[in-house]
């Protein structure tokens, strides 16, 4: 049966999609230039011709960025700096999630006390960079990984999901033999698939999107990761970046605008690859992991 509505409810969904596709297109407006812009051609750039469609169409800057050996480069580092930071941030958030969701574990308030405090107060960056460097993490994969570790807030939430997991399940795992990891790795894992899926997204994007502490602690080109390798192409337009073309070679080819809308283009195809395979998870973990019964 099809419930008739009122006129304030009319009015308030049509207010409500309009400002969502206002929101939308804030997004994607500037999104659908820079595409537009990397598969144009260069008077078409240079006279600031491009809108959200390609003038002039061509491929010259795409060829240029895949046979850029700097690029890939970075591209690989970044991918690694992905794979072991976010196996190690999530086997460091289970881990700890686990026996913070329990009652039994003593001290349990005070911990999540403190750690609650991490999340309202920070460390500055002068100390933060002074104790990587005392550990000789500078120029290394490590200062990009370790400092991270473990995230407050997607513990929060980890544990918060973690608590909706029936207890008697674990009761009888014990009585069945079973010791406390083996009930983290063999139960409370697969079944917090939806908040685990969640917080690998959280972590991997997190990390490919991680500026500041490349910014800060790597000096060494050779392990330079993606997103200071976008920075220096940018904002400084840094030759060594750009592939050691002169200026003269690279204007006859491209444009330095086209060659970094092509280089971001290509940086984001990953994420949103890898998106549309984990949203299911996303949505469900975010819903299940806002809730307590």
């Amino acid at each position: 049966m099809k419930i008739k509505r009122s006129i304030g409810e009319v009015i308030f969904d049509s207010a409500n999609t309009l400002l969502l596709l206002l929101f939308c297109a804030a997004v994607a407006v500037p999104l659908l230039n820079v595409i537009a812009g990397s598969l144009s051609s260069n008077e078409a750039i240079i006279h600031s011709e491009v809108a959200l469609w390609p003038v002039g169409f061509n491929l010259h800057n795409y060829e240029f960025v895949i046979k850029n050996a700097v690029f890939w480069r970075s591209f690989g580092v970044t991918v690694q700096i992905v794979l072991i930071g976010t196996a190690i941030n999530m086997l460091l958030t289970i881990l700890t999630s686990y026996p913070l969701s329990k009652g039994w574990l003593g001290g349990r308030k005070v911990i999540l006390l403190f750690i609650i405090f991490t999340m309202i107060f920070q460390a500055p960056l002068v100390p933060m960079y002074i104790l990587v460097k005392s550990f000789g993490m500078l120029n290394t994969i490590w200062s990009l990984i370790i400092p991270g570790a473990l995230s407050a807030f997607n513990m929060m939430l980890c544990i918060t999901f973690m608590r909706s997991l029936p207890e008697e399940m674990f009761e009888a795992a014990r009585v069945d033999g079973m010791s406390e990891y083996r009930i983290v790795w063999r139960i409370v894992a697969p079944l917090s698939m939806p908040i685990n899926v969640t917080l690998i997204l959280f972590y991997a994007v997190g990390h490919w999107n991680n500026y500041l502490g490349p910014l800060l602690y790597i000096t060494d080109r050779e392990l330079q990761p993606l997103q200071l390798y976008l920075y220096k192409l940018i904002s400084q337009f840094d030759m060594d970046s750009a592939g050691g073309q002169s200026v003269m070679e690279l204007s006859s080819a491209i444009t330095p605008q086209g060659l970094q809308m092509a280089t971001i283009v290509i940086a984001t195809i990953p994420i949103i690859i890898v998106y549309p395979f984990l949203q299911k998870h996303f949505i469900k973990g975010a819903l299940l992991g806002s809730v307590k019964e």
